[in-house]
């Protein structure tokens, strides 16, 4: 049996009477916007794309701002909007948790839409090449959460099922480790390799998108539910199903339909003259 017993503060103290601290999880967010300015650009060269510096700049912005806005928005529209709607300054509360993954996907899915079309870009070709940088952004989140010691596992029997200290005293899944490998480095290297391989724009988009959905689907199994009033108002989809489960079955319908639209398109032909 394994404790955890990590302390997500990597300092901490007191200031002019407040207590400040800076905390592991808020510094992987910052590494994966760093690590996304850093390469994003070389990304893009695999879909013949060269932004100007200004282009540039602005579109990490946007993922950005999509990114924490969709994800805070999303998290009180997903799972816990009846109490939103009876404290809605709480939404700002950023610093006391909350945030959904899909919400941060819809987010930052808009915010590039708008973008490219601005700038008349390929939103295919641009969002093919980010999503390696997203699958690291994950995985650093995922990260961020097990140090944290938030969103464990369902008790587990297994040799490496770890004690929370806020889950009492049963041995529970790691799940936040199985979201780090299969969402943050099997995608990664996934879609590293696709992004290379696949030449037709949006492919490696919704492949990645699918591949999410199933690794999220089936972790949702043995990850213990959000503690929220709406599955003791309204019980779970289809008796089983978390919020989680439903929209990542979601994802994996749209990305379906989404690949065999793009194969379905008769292939481009040049003309000579």
């Amino acid at each position: 049996m394994i404790r955890h017993n990590l302390n997500p503060d990597i300092v901490s103290f007191d200031l002019a009477g407040l207590h400040l601290q800076v905390r592991w999880y808020g510094l992987f967010y910052v590494l994966s916007f760093i690590l996304a300015w850093l390469f994003y650009r070389k990304l893009l060269k695999f879909r013949g794309i060269h932004l100007s510096r200004e282009q540039y700049e602005s579109v990490i912005f946007v993922m950005m701002l999509g990114v924490v806005l969709g994800g805070r928005i999303g998290y009180a529209l997903f799972y816990n909007l009846p109490y939103y709607f009876q404290h809605p300054l709480q939404l700002l509360a950023v610093w006391e948790g909350g945030m959904s993954f899909h919400g941060g996907a819809l987010g930052v899915i808009i915010a590039g839409y708008l973008f490219v079309r601005k700038n008349k870009l390929s939103f295919a070709a641009m969002a093919d090449a980010v999503i390696p940088l997203v699958s690291i952004g994950l995985g650093l989140g995922r990260l961020g959460n097990f140090i944290n010691g938030e969103l464990w596992g369902r008790p587990t029997t297994l040799p490496w099922g770890m004690v929370f200290p806020e889950a009492g005293d049963l041995p529970r899944h790691p799940t936040q480790l199985y979201e780090l490998f299969l969402e943050g480095i099997v995608l990664f290297a996934v879609t590293f390799w696709l992004l290379r391989k696949i030449k037709t724009p949006g492919v490696v988009f919704w492949i990645w998108f699918a591949l999410y959905g199933i690794f999220r689907f089936l972790i949702e199994f043995v990850r213990e539910p959000d503690d929220i009033q709406i599955y003791q108002d309204y019980g779970y989809f289809f008796g089983f199903m978390s919020i989680g489960q439903f929209l990542s079955m979601l994802m994996i319908i749209v990305a379906a339909i989404a690949i065999w639209l793009i194969y379905r398109q008769p292939p481009k032909t040049e003309v000579h003259k």
